[in-house]
């Protein structure tokens, strides 16, 4: 049929074109119905596998990574590497190892495979693997910080300081990090190098002046070197910004605590107390505030809590012997300095505690055994001569104790700043009788 379209102008028509027929469309044949084939995808779980981890949902994110390595024959990476994360995280340091190893070997080219292989193998103690693995992987990507911090570590436990300095120094020129810093400085502190130590802290702070840990190390190494004042500075500002800082709460404390301002410490210790309750070091330094108040009671009973915690403390044993030497308790001080000269035999204060303990308990021959062994490991020390003097007049020894004596006048005058009431006490009254007063 022909079929025509009359264009109209008005009231009148224009024109009529003629229009081509339209051919009828025809049904489409339908396919045959085949199935598809199912093909395995092996990354089609990992997104789930990563939500799983990153909500800490570790039971069923170990069930979906069974599935996904049971599926695909044990050829999906991420699955095995989210497995030794959450290994890891639950102290499987073996079995994390072996999964990094898998995932490593689907993709050796893995930077992020093998510094979780380094890792592990860390976490192991084998420090010597680890850096063989860190190496390998340095050849990878030679600049990466991680990579070179890393494998100083490694080296610090291998004892190998000059190769870990540089390792850590290069870290530090890509990449300024606060651990970085922190072992470069615990290096030289091992070494023995306090300046050393000293300088790299300062840089450190210099870039993160926020950091607690950082002020709080720098604020013990002034201590250290006897510079109370930047100490004291640097580890209140520590403070400032971690309230709870253990070491910086402790090294605060013992300076107030020196200047004799015991309740003052004993409230900063009280915070410390509430974050580490079974620290040594603090329940000594509490035992030692009650002792400057004369709470002996109170002093040895804290005392006796820091040497059960650390019963080889030869500093705990020093104090609790003379806590005992003080209440008159000659043979518990004697037992408690005996330990400590055990623990620490080249400290001469040791031996003058031993024969005032020895005077007492009526053994004069072992004190003056003591004694000597005190002057022979400090012999400039004039508070043993005294004692020995005081322990000699005592036993009708008087030319030797005017000897003893006249050595303690020596080196009294050698030393600076004022005397201890106390020995100034003593020294009047024994002067006179030895005829050696002025």
């Amino acid at each position: 049929k022909q079929w025509y379209q009359r264009r109209v102008r008005g009231d009148e028509i224009e024109e009529e074109v003629k229009i081509a027929p339209v051919e009828p469309v025809k049904a489409a044949v339908p396919l045959p119905k085949t199935k598809l084939p199912d093909l395995p995808i092996i990354e089609k779980n990992n997104w789930l596998i990563h939500m799983l981890f990153v909500n800490k949902d570790y039971d069923r994110c170990r069930q979906i990574i069974k599935e996904q390595l049971d599926s695909t024959d044990g050829m999906c990476e991420y699955a095995f590497y989210v497995q030794g994360m959450i290994q890891r995280s639950e102290a499987l340091i073996q079995e994390s190892l072996e999964s990094f190893q898998a995932a490593a070997m689907l993709n050796p080219n893995s930077l992020e495979n093998l510094k979780q292989v380094g890792r592990s193998l860390y976490l192991l103690g084998r420090h010597k693997a680890a850096l063989d693995i860190y190496g390998e992987a340095a050849k990878l990507v030679p600049d990466d910080s991680e990579l070179l911090h890393n494998q100083g570590v490694c080296l610090v436990y291998l004892r190998d300081y000059g190769k870990a300095e540089d390792c850590f120094k290069k870290a530090l020129s890509f990449q300024k990090t606060e651990h970085s810093f922190s072992q470069l400085g615990k290096m030289h502190i091992l070494k023995g190098d306090t300046d050393g130590a000293l300088s790299i802290y300062k840089k450190a702070v210099e870039h993160f002046p926020e950091n607690s840990e950082l002020l709080s190390v720098l604020g013990l190494l002034y201590l250290q070197i006897g510079d109370t004042q930047k100490a004291f500075e640097h580890l209140g500002n520590a403070m400032t910004y971690d309230t709870e800082n253990v070491k910086a709460i402790m090294g605060a404390g013992s300076i107030i605590q020196d200047h004799g301002d015991y309740d003052v410490a004993l409230t900063k210790y009280r915070v410390a107390a509430s974050v580490t309750p079974e620290s040594h070091a603090l329940w000594n330094n509490i035992g030692m505030c009650f002792f400057g108040k004369k709470k002996f009671v109170a002093a040895i009973s804290c005392l006796k809590r820091a040497h059960y915690l650390a019963p080889f403390e030869w500093r705990i044993c020093y104090n609790l012997g003379l806590a005992h030497l003080t209440m008159q308790q000659y043979a518990s001080a004697f037992h408690f300095v005996s330990a400590a000269i055990n623990l620490r035999p080249k400290f001469a204060p040791l031996f003058m505690l031993l024969g005032i303990a020895l005077t007492h308990l009526e053994d004069p021959t072992n004190a003056k055994q003591a004694y000597d062994q005190a002057i022979s490991i400090e012999p400039d020390n004039p508070i043993t001569y005294l004692n020995y003097a005081i322990m000699l007049f005592n036993h009708g020894e008087k030319s030797n104790a005017a000897a003893q004596y006249g050595k303690f006048e020596m080196y009294q005058n050698k030393k600076k700043g004022s005397a201890d009431p106390d020995v100034s006490s003593l020294v009047a009254k024994l002067g006179p009788i030895l005829h050696l007063g002025s």
